[in-house]
């Protein structure tokens, strides 16, 4: 008796896990609608269907719930695992946190939905005043291209007042490297001897310049006498 309850309720317990794994499967289809770019006026066949086998999904994991806690009931108090008593603790409120989301998610595409109709309804109504007003939508037209104009303006004077600072900034840096030149040039003259010797090596660099430029062109002119 106590194998075959314990293969029901292993059997039972896989079910649930399965039933679980496709309902959170199924909720993050059914939370795009709420998230959609266009949503129409009234909930589409997808969206029924997605609802309705989430429904179907949670009322089956009910029914497993009550299997499994029968089967619990069913074996002698001395007998009867903690484990098991923890599994379906955890099973019954994964259960209802997952009806909870369902009423979230219901709330918020039922929430974009009405977003979007009266952000319709509003555009129709002023696309009918326009219509049957057309002074003033000609009016409000000219409006509207004059604070796009001003926005324009606004984002360009934004920009030339980064390049200014930017300038600005270069500019400082300029006056400090130049500074700091003076000073290394001031404090290279202070030092007895420090201007002889850079001379000294600037001389010793051109002199062997000037013996390197003449071997290459010996050995050039030796090259054109064997061609």
């Amino acid at each position: 008796m106590s194998s075959s309850t314990g293969n029901g309720w292993a059997q039972l317990r896989q079910q649930t896990r399965t039933l679980e794994s496709q309902t959170e499967g199924y909720f993050h289809k059914y939370s795009q609608f709420s998230q959609a770019t266009t949503i129409p006026p009234k909930p589409t066949e997808d969206e029924k269907q997605t609802e309705a086998t989430i429904q179907d999904l949670l009322d089956k994991r009910e029914a497993l719930i009550t299997q499994l806690t029968r089967l619990l009931d069913s074996e002698p108090p001395l007998t009867t695992s903690a484990l098991k008593s923890n599994n379906l603790t955890r099973h019954r409120e994964i259960l209802l946190d997952h009806r909870r989301e369902l009423l979230r998610l219901k709330s918020s595409i039922s929430d974009a939905r009405q977003r979007a109709n009266l952000l319709s309804n509003v555009r129709s109504d002023i696309s009918a005043y326009r219509n049957s007003n057309p002074a003033d939508a000609e009016a409000d037209y000219m409006l509207d291209e004059r604070n796009r104009i001003d926005r324009s303006h606004s984002v360009a004077d934004g920009v030339l007042i980064q390049a200014y600072a930017i300038n600005e900034s270069f500019g400082t840096q300029r006056e400090t490297l130049a500074s700091v030149n003076r000073r290394i040039v001031g404090a290279a003259s202070q030092v007895p001897g420090l201007n002889s010797l850079i001379g000294r090596i600037g001389a010793k660099k051109r002199r062997d310049g000037i013996i390197l430029g003449s071997f290459i062109a010996f050995c050039f002119l030796l090259l054109l006498y064997f061609m």
